[in-house]
């Protein structure tokens, strides 16, 4: 499976002559989408859903059964079911947005397993059900704390894991969190840069 990232939480993946996109949000390039069979959206938020694009697709776009899309066809999903996306097989996991203060955000977050293989967990450190190959941690989020990230990949014990969700974060502070990372998580950790291929 080739895994590309793009800006912020933003991946696409290439299998078998499939392409599947997770998360094209406000911030990631135009280009994710060129030529996708289908998408997956963690939750509703802009940063991982931009709806202008995804409205003019004309493909399949699978989303958390609550998520408020407007104007956006999709199927809707829960927690625990598993569907084809793009030749792809996926669960859908976890099921709630990580809290930043008190009771918000309050809005459904779903973590994709696809072909049992890469775990994308959109807004949430949901820890997968199941060893993986490739983790997509989270890096910086007004919900979390550096910490949290590197205690994320050290409980799921990926053979292999990147960061995501970095989109807010200038050229110093990437360097910074993605040293913490690769320090405390050993060789399992790498960055991705936007663009860039694993």
């Amino acid at each position: 499976m080739r895994i590309t990232k793009y800006t912020h939480s933003c991946v696409r993946l290439q299998h078998e002559g499939g392409t599947l996109v997770i998360d094209p949000g406000i911030w990631s390039e135009p280009e994710a989408l060129t030529g996708a069979d289908a998408v997956l959206v963690t939750h509703e938020h802009a940063d991982h859903a931009d709806l202008l694009r995804l409205k003019g697709l004309g493909i399949p776009v699978y989303a958390p059964q609550s998520a408020q899309l407007p104007g956006l066809k999709f199927t809707g999903v829960a927690a625990g079911e598993e569907f084809t996306a793009a030749g792809f097989r996926v669960m859908a996991q976890g099921g709630q947005h990580a809290r930043t203060y008190g009771n918000l955000p309050d809005c459904a977050n779903l973590a994709y397993l696809v072909e049992e293989r890469l775990y994308h967990p959109g807004d949430s450190l949901h820890r997968p059900d199941r060893p993986v190959e490739t983790l997509l941690v989270p890096l910086q989020a007004s919900w979390m704390k550096t910490d949290e990230a590197i205690d994320f990949v050290r409980a799921v014990e990926p053979e292999r894991a990147y960061g995501i969700h970095d989109g807010q974060i200038n050229e110093r502070g990437l360097s910074t969190l993605n040293g913490w990372l690769a320090d405390k998580c050993g060789s399992h950790y790498r960055r991705l840069a936007p663009g860039s291929s694993a």
